[in-house]
């Protein structure tokens, strides 16, 4: 499993159950896409819009953990 992954799965409530916690993992994998991205091809990656979007991304992250 990849960084990513390892992450995700660390920002379930399977693997904790500290809100903190959970929180600080899927803020690390948002970090860890936003990386990618940057480090991608294409070269037209806004850092600035991507950090102001790193809050959407990490809540994204948990709600797609909490559905059934």
């Amino acid at each position: 499993m990849n960084e990513v992954g390892k992450l995700v799965v660390s920002a379930s409530e399977y693997s904790s159950d500290e809100a903190k916690g959970r929180r600080a993992y899927a803020v690390a994998a948002a970090l860890e896409v936003i990386a990618a991205r940057a480090a991608g091809p294409s070269g037209e990656v806004s850092l600035e819009y991507e950090f102001e979007q790193l809050s959407k991304y990490a809540d994204q992250i948990q709600e797609a953990l909490a559905k059934q």
